[in-house]
């Protein structure tokens, strides 16, 4: 049996699945607790030992925001502040007594998705999260591409492609960039440009329902959404020419993201022409939890 764990922020999930087949055989989702290391720690330990009651057999996999860093063996770059510079694999192996394995949950998403997803009829699959944060996985041949800093597809931390207006230039991640990609395209960016051009507070679904409603103020910030998501998608474009974009997080569910970046990245691409598909992923929130799985394949 493969366990595949998926920690968020706001909530862990649990996922058993059968190794030849892929058919889940079991599900538990859990919330996640706030801004206490040992508390998740303990949760998350809890969870697999919960999902693996009564199977001999098995292997965990866990997905997660961030990734580990390849000398210190600590979490770095994860927009969960608690797990920053923590010794999460150590942590877990020693409650549990045996080895897992962890990735970043972008990597789990494309590996989910090369594997028998969206992307599992193409060579090389470039998965986005477009989500509470901001990230990517790239799979080549289904397998996940680590690089020696663990840093593959990390792009959402990238700056985003100039010239940047004002409201660009003075935006910061959490962890002080000015201009990151992952502040303007991820739900919480869409709702802080939102506040900033009408003074009102939305969540990122009402402004979506509103745009869809063709309110004059959400088409209006939609429309600098979109066109930042074509200029943020041109960086690996150009970089890596995938042959396929697979979008999952809960921004991936807008509709209109498929029609509007094809039309709108030709300017940012050294190319006059845009042929790779970009397509929702088809596992949809289920997608990092099966690759973290998967990671045992």
């Amino acid at each position: 049996m493969k366990i595949g764990i998926d920690w968020g922020g706001t909530k862990i999930e649990a996922i058993a699945i059968d190794p030849k087949s892929g058919k889940e055989l079991n599900r538990i989702r859990v919330q996640s607790p706030k801004d206490n290391y040992e508390n998740i720690i303990l949760e998350v330990v809890s969870l697999i030992k919960k999902i693996s009651n009564g199977s001999s057999s098995f292997t965990v996999g866990i997905g997660m925001p961030g990734s580990i860093h390849p000398q210190t063996n600590l979490v770095q770059v994860s927009n969960t502040k608690a797990l920053e510079n923590q010794s999460v694999k150590k942590d877990l192996e020693n409650k549990l007594g045996y080895e897992i394995k962890i990735a970043n949950d972008a990597d789990c998403l494309a590996l989910s998705e090369a594997i028998d997803g969206a992307g599992s009829e193409y060579k090389s699959v470039f998965a986005v999260i477009l989500g509470t944060g901001v990230g990517a996985g790239y799979s080549l041949d289904k397998e996940i591409v680590i690089g020696p800093n663990r840093l593959t597809g990390e792009w959402g931390q990238n700056p985003i492609p100039g010239p940047m207006d004002e409201y660009e230039k003075s935006v910061k991640r959490h962890c002080g960039r000015v201009g990151a990609i992952e502040v303007f395209i991820s739900g919480p960016g869409l709702e802080n440009h939102y506040n900033f051009v009408t003074n009102l507070k939305k969540s990122s679904r009402d402004i979506i329902s509103l745009f869809k409603e063709g309110d004059s103020n959400a088409e209006k910030v939609m429309d600098i959404y979109f066109e930042r998501i074509a200029r943020s998608f041109s960086t690996f474009v150009n970089i890596l020419d995938p042959d396929v974009i697979v979008c999952g997080g809960g921004m991936s569910e807008v509709d209109a993201i498929y029609e509007e970046i094809p039309k709108r990245i030709i300017p940012y691409i050294a190319s006059n022409y845009f042929l790779t598909p970009i397509v929702r992923a088809k596992h949809g929130s289920s997608s990092g939890v099966r690759g973290a799985a998967h990671l045992w394949s």
